[in-house]
């Protein structure tokens, strides 16, 4: 038997012993729409949980257990009963931790919830600034049993917050200057956090950071964009002060989603995003999606 067989054996294994659901928060999101999907795949019992019960019950039907969790309204925090593991986002219009997360989280611990896998950033560890750092902080002292996911840059983030300047402006307006990212597709990062849950003994207290398997510029990348739709897609290259402006008054970002967007393309600007690993590889056996073929699968997002 191969590797990977024993190890889909041995996950099997895990998943028939496993009686309480497994709580996806931001399940609506690219990732954590990902994360139930897999689940359901796995035939672990799922509880999915977003602002909007009806809309998660819409998207899943009846083949997860469909909650409302808002993180700092404590009538939902129901959603934390009766669940040992937890897939964690951050909303990203929810920045200051301690205030709006942290009662939430102790609310989960003391519930039950025994394991969080954390979807955090690449280099967080290193960047003290972003929210992310704030919540793996706590996790590492809360007695919990934990795993951090840590993407690199998403994919996703073209089809979704830049969407409408690629469509509408043919342009990309993000502070990276020359540096190079390590894309990652969102399916990738919620297989990595997927295995985790499956099996939290194995990914306890470990760090992962799920990567492409290439670094490309934004020139690369507006590159291949004007190839695969035939137009021409500029890379805008803006500072920091004129992509703030871009993205409160173009964008429409909050303010506070301004500023932590801003220090992740100023970690790429520092050439300190192109970093690459093979941690999809190691705990899924596949390798990652390479930018070109999910560009080309998600080209109808950009016409």
């Amino acid at each position: 038997m191969t590797h990977r067989a024993t190890q889909y054996v041995c996950i099997l294994h895990i998943v028939s012993q496993q009686v309480t659901p497994t709580l996806v928060t931001g399940a609506l999101g690219n990732v954590g729409c990902e994360v139930v999907v897999d689940l359901i795949a796995a035939g672990a019992p799922v509880r999915a949980a977003d602002l909007d019960e009806t809309a998660v019950r819409d998207r899943f039907g009846d083949e997860v257990d469909a909650a409302a969790l808002s993180f700092t309204g404590a009538s939902t925090w129901s959603a934390f009963e009766g669940v040992q593991r937890m897939f964690l986002m951050r909303p990203p219009q929810l920045s200051n931790i301690a205030r709006d997360m942290l009662p939430a989280l102790e609310a989960a611990k003391a519930a039950g919830v025994e394991h969080v896998v954390l979807l955090s950033l690449q280099g967080a560890e290193h960047n003290k600034v972003v929210p992310h750092a704030k919540l793996e902080a706590w996790l590492r002292t809360s007695g919990l049993g934990w795993t951090f996911v840590r993407p690199s840059f998403f994919m996703e983030n073209l089809s979704t917050t830049h969407r409408s300047d690629i469509a509408a402006r043919g342009q990309l307006m993000v502070p990276a200057g020359n540096g190079r990212t390590a894309f990652v597709a969102a399916t990738d990062v919620a297989a990595v956090a997927t295995a985790a849950l499956l099996d939290p003994a194995s990914h306890k207290n470990r760090a992962w950071t799920p990567t492409g398997p290439q670094a490309l510029s934004y020139a690369e990348v507006t590159e291949i964009l004007s190839e695969i739709l035939g137009r021409t897609v500029r890379y805008g290259k803006p500072g920091i002060l004129r992509y703030a402006r871009h993205a409160r008054v173009t964008l429409g970002m909050p303010w506070p989603m301004v500023a932590v967007t801003a220090a992740i393309y100023t970690v790429a600007r520092l050439g300190k995003a192109d970093g690459l690993t093979d941690d999809v590889h190691e705990v899924t056996g596949r390798e990652p999606v390479r930018f070109r073929e999910w560009a080309t699968e998600h080209a109808s997002t950009w016409k």
